[in-house]
């Protein structure tokens, strides 16, 4: 940065520019301190210093560079004084003036061994009070409170200022060479007084003029006499506007234009360009017409073609324009795809791609019915719940399929910038629109399927929220008119079909979960697995792998191999990768003349795959007091929990293991204080509670478990354990528990009856409260499982426990 010398205090200084880096210097910077009551003066030759101002000087006097060498290592506060006869060389007190100003030196630059460079920052007025010394510099002590603050309620003393504002604002817009720095400051700048010092600093008028506007005290009067000098500044700019404007040629402005593009046609082709950039212009502005862009999109287009004719091809704004008009012109505006809705032809769409599911084929049908009837309603935004691989996706590529809609997948999964929805400002380099246009500008039409891919794994950062961002979008009465950052213009979303799918609610914020219709899609069972693999993931993989089912005939104990042994999940994705690894095996085996074909079966599956990765969770294969096999629900679909409990002599501690979250610990401590309360009831010695400690643990120490639902398995556990009867080996339950001994319902049902048919079990205990949703179950589930609703843990005792073991002649009981 040049730091620009106007005028110094040393005769016969011509303005100059010099380069700190070049001339080097030490930077004079301190915090800032106390005016003192003594200052040494530095007489000024033919400028005037102002509060506020920062003023390079260029010191050259022996005299003024002893002040800096003796004053600068004690004090930056040095008082900057007008002398009267700028052709003195050594001023004394009375050939200077009165008033002055005190200044603190930010930076000193040496230029050579007689001559320094000072910054200087004007602090304040002063005036002198008396001259102290005058050998080998001035020096005097000062008096600084002498600036009177206008009257708050001085109606003609705001208006002079705002007539200040209006003129000082009429001139800067005359004189171009204004900086852009004292613009800004001007535009802010509401203290009066600096106000009219920040003007007078920078007035062209000479020294004398400017000391008397250092000299008045009083704002007003200083307002006054600033706006007389203003006027006489305008009616010279106006003057030199004129004579500016009388020299100029007389061409017209379409002359102009021609003749400049003529010159720059010339130039390009000198420089090899011919003419591409206005040839590309020119191809946007047609485009631009032929897109029936709305008012206000076009009124934007008009603004920035005017911008781009006046801005060279090699400017980085060109391109930044160009980008922008590009994208007005491929936006879909207008375009809109003829959506047929055919009910026939959906219902069998989706019985073709999925398996089961009536629940949800149902739901959809309805929807697309509503669509038919009401193509211009405001249907809600249906949102896919469930666990991974079951079809969400799919299901969204389908109902695109049936309306005869495009389709696009939008994946939110770990999207932490708003402006991933919202588009970046183009003021950034790089900046570009949000995903929903680039969407919509990839598929030429506004009312596609968009699906938002895994909504439940948006996060949140410092550059914003996505979830947030995504209100207005998913909102049918804001989002016709969404405005990208990029665009800068609304456009309409409302005729976009949005599908969400997620695979918990817990991550979505409430405000956009209102907005969405919540569509539950829970696993598959067993045997649902074992068709959906026979009908839609086997022959898909012998396609993939060019092979037919003569070569790799899959039997059904092979799939079922597959899903017991090598895959615990709620849909068919991990699935659908074992058969793909089997399948593999076998085109590797045919592609080296090995076999001609083969016939899937365990064997081959296990020679394929390796040893089996998971054991299965199957019921409990002995009953034993304390052990009780609990339901749990994950995102991955239902699980078998073994609780287990355990005493030994102690003094009542409690002891919690297994990686158990806050409400599983509550629970826990809620069912032994209902065991507790219930001792009598139950027939268990109080002193037992006394005398032993509990340990209660739950398996798979490594994974965190948490939730209500095993509070009647931890009930049942600590009450078999202290009455010392087994639980049933083949009865699983599930159920929140109370202090008042009732069982309160709970979520997931369809994964834990699942998980419970899975492992084997019989008789599954359920809350009463939970007795509607046993229809929604899956038929197998319903004929296999023996389902018994209750109310009070009573219930669930008389249900799980057996009757306690026969005590053997002459043994000790022991603590289990």
């Amino acid at each position: 940065m040049n730091i620009v010398v106007l005028k110094d205090e040393d005769a016969g200084t011509s303005s100059a520019s010099i380069s700190p880096s070049e001339n080097g210097g030490p930077e004079v910077s301190s915090p800032v301190e106390a005016v003192p009551e003594v200052l040494p003066i530095l007489p000024l030759r033919d400028t005037v210093l102002f509060p506020g101002s920062l003023m390079p000087l260029s010191i050259g006097r022996a005299s003024s560079l002893r002040l800096l060498e003796e004053s600068l290592p004690r004090s930056k506060m040095l008082g900057f004084v007008l002398q009267k006869d700028k052709k003195n060389e050594k001023p004394g007190g009375r050939e200077l003036y009165d008033h002055g100003v005190v200044g603190r030196v930010v930076r000193m630059i040496r230029q050579g061994e007689t001559s320094v460079l000072i910054l200087v920052h004007g602090e304040s007025r002063m005036r002198l009070k008396q001259v102290i010394q005058e050998e080998p510099f001035v020096k005097a002590s000062i008096e600084t409170r002498i600036s009177e603050p206008p009257a708050k309620d001085d109606d003609l003393a705001e208006a002079a200022v705002r007539n200040l504002r209006v003129s000082a604002q009429k001139l800067m817009d005359k004189q171009p060479d204004v900086p852009d720095e004292v613009k800004a400051l001007f535009a802010t700048l509401d203290d009066v007084g600096a106000l009219t010092d920040l003007l007078a600093a920078h007035l062209s008028i000479d020294s004398e003029a400017k000391q008397k506007l250092l000299e008045e005290n009083q704002v007003v009067r200083r307002v006054t006499a600033l706006q007389e000098h203003l006027n006489s500044q305008l009616r010279i700019a106006d003057l030199q506007n004129r004579l500016r404007e009388n020299v100029h040629s007389e061409l017209s402005e379409a002359q102009k234009k021609a003749y400049l593009r003529e010159q720059l046609r010339a130039i390009q082709k000198e420089l090899g360009q011919d003419g591409g950039a206005e040839e590309q212009v020119e191809d946007i502005r047609q485009r631009l017409e032929k897109s029936e862009l709305p008012p206000k999109a076009r009124a934007q287009a008009d603004r920035e073609l005017k911008r781009i004719e006046m801005i060279p091809p090699q400017s980085p704004d060109h391109s930044v324009i160009v980008n922008y008009l590009e994208t007005l012109a491929e936006l879909p505006w207008n375009i809109v795809n003829k959506e047929h809705v055919d009910l026939y032809k959906a219902q069998s769409i989706l019985e073709r791609d999925h398996h089961g599911l009536a629940k949800i084929k149902k739901r959809l049908i309805e929807y697309l019915a509503v669509r038919k009837l009401n193509p211009a309603g405001r249907g809600p935004i249906l949102c896919f719940l469930g666990p991974p691989g079951v079809g969400k996706t799919s299901l969204g590529q389908s109902i695109a399929e049936a309306l005869g809609r495009k389709f696009a997948r939008i994946s939110l999964g770990g999207m932490r910038d708003e402006s991933e929805i919202r588009g970046h400002r183009r003021t950034y380099i790089g900046s570009m629109p949000g995903r929903l246009i680039q969407e919509l500008k990839r598929l030429g039409t506004r009312n596609p399927v968009i699906m938002l891919d895994e909504i439940d794994k948006l996060g949140a950062d410092f550059r914003g929220d996505p979830a947030s961002a995504l209100l207005e979008v998913l909102d049918p009465r804001q989002n016709q008119e969404f405005t990208d950052r990029y665009v800068d213009v609304p456009f309409d979303l409302s005729q976009i079909l949005f599908i969400a799918t997620c695979n918990t609610l817990d991550t979505i914020p409430a405000p956009l979960r209102d907005r969405m219709e919540v569509i539950e899609l829970p696993g598959y069972t067993e045997r649902e697995k074992i068709k959906i693999a026979g009908h839609y993931l086997v022959k898909r993989q012998l396609a993939e792998h060019g092979l037919s089912r003569e070569q790799c005939a899959w039997s059904e104990s092979a799939i079922e191999s597959v899903i017991e042994h090598y895959t615990r999940e709620a849909g068919v994705r991990n699935l659908e990768r074992q058969i793909a690894s089997v399948t593999r095996h076998v085109a590797a085996r045919i592609a080296k003349e090995e076999i001609i074909k083969a016939k899937v079966t365990p064997a081959l599956v296990r020679e394929a795959l390796g040893p089996p990765t998971f054991v299965r969770e199957d019921k409990l294969k002995t009953s034993t007091p304390g052990v009780v096999t609990g339901l749990a629900y994950t995102t991955s679909g239902g699980e078998v929990l073994h609780i287990e409990a355990l005493r030994f002599p102690g003094k009542g501690g409690f002891t919690l293991t297994g990686q158990l979250g806050d409400v599983m610990k509550e629970s826990v401590r809620a069912a032994l204080s209902l065991v507790r309360s219930r001792a009598r009831q139950l027939r268990i010695d109080p002193k037992l509670f006394e005398e032993n400690e509990v340990h209660v643990h739950v398996p798979a120490g490594a994974i965190p478990k948490d939730g209500p639902s095993a509070g009647i398995a931890m009930f049942t556990a600590l009450a078999s354990l202290f009455t010392n009867r087994p639980v049933r080996s083949d009865v699983a339950m599930t159920g929140e528990v109370t202090l008042r001994g009732f069982v309160l319902p709970i979520g997931g049902l369809k994964e834990k009856s699942i998980a419970a048919l899975r492992a084997g079990i019989q008789t599954m205990i359920i809350p009463k409260l939970n007795e509607k949703d046993i229809p929604d179950l899956p038929e197998e589930v319903r004929q296999r499982l023996k389902i018994v609703p209750v109310k009070t843990v009573d219930e669930v005792l008389n249900l799980a426990l057996k009757a306690a073991p026969a005590m053997k002649p002459h043994s000790r009981s022991r603590c289990n």
